[in-house]
């Protein structure tokens, strides 16, 4: 019995175009009702959310079975920390601040069960393999794992050609807020010279054989990267859409009472 297919990474080999949502709110309850619009991906954030392996177990669960495929984003470039999400049940893992071919090659490794890697191979008593019932786990994992690489500073895009280069690298997703403020431009990713740097590296990952990806977080910009040629964008932060309903919704009737 091997590894289950990893539907988004199959997606992505084939061109696809793949819609999805950020979640922040760390918590399995909202995930699971942002998995109900139908997103084709959603990301489980570990970075800028507080998030845990436990509290990222738990909403890997809640999207078992669901239309929406869990990208879990690590803090950090960590060889324990990818083992872990791996084990805990993720397939695809995003990790930011990737700024050189040699940080993504080790991440590779990190996501691959010897020979190809060094993922630890205990896997009978992880939930990745169904707690052992997966039968082929090991023998498979490797093929349905999908490893996509943040680049968001400058000495990211001066080595961009060089990470489009490694193999095992599946997706490389552009941070724009990071990438803004490296350039001289914090709190700005809609300057001038940062949305010239995005769209030129959207186009060259979009002429490798890696995917392009991204998050928007305003309606012209994300409309910008998706005409720009991302292949797996995000289009908004479930934490930001509701902070601006719940908002709006007590101005609209602070005004009326």
């Amino acid at each position: 019995m091997p590894a289950p297919h990893n539907p988004f990474k199959a997606a992505l080999k084939a061109g696809k175009k793949q819609l999805g949502c950020w979640s922040s709110f760390a918590h399995p309850y909202p995930v699971e009702m942002v998995a109900t619009a139908g997103f084709d991906w959603i990301v489980i954030d570990g970075e800028h959310a507080p998030n845990d392996l436990q509290t990222i177990t738990a909403q890997l669960q809640v999207l078992d079975g669901k239309h929406s495929h869990a990208v879990v984003r690590i803090p950090t470039g960590n060889d324990w920390l990818v083992k872990q999400v791996l084990d805990a049940g993720a397939q695809t893992v995003l990790v930011p601040m990737v700024d050189t071919a040699e940080q993504a090659a080790q991440l590779v490794r990190a996501m691959r069960y010897p020979p190809h890697g060094i993922r630890g191979a205990g896997a009978a008593g992880a939930r990745a393999s169904h707690f052992g019932s997966i039968t082929d786990y090991v023998q498979t994992a490797n093929d349905q794992v999908c490893l996509l690489v943040q680049v968001e500073t400058r000495l990211g895009m001066e080595n961009l050609d060089a990470i489009l280069q490694v193999e095992g690298v599946d997706g490389v997703f552009i941070g724009p807020a990071d990438l803004a403020a490296d350039m001289g431009y914090p709190g700005n990713s809609a300057a001038d010279e940062v949305k010239s740097a995005i769209k030129d590296m959207l186009t060259r990952i979009g002429a490798s054989d890696k995917a392009a990806g991204i998050l928007g977080v305003s309606e012209a910009a994300t409309q910008d990267y998706a005409d720009w040629g991302a292949q797996f964008l995000a289009v908004g932060v479930d934490v930001g859409v509701f902070t601006k309903a719940i908002r709006d919704l007590e101005g609209q009737w602070r005004s009326r009472i």
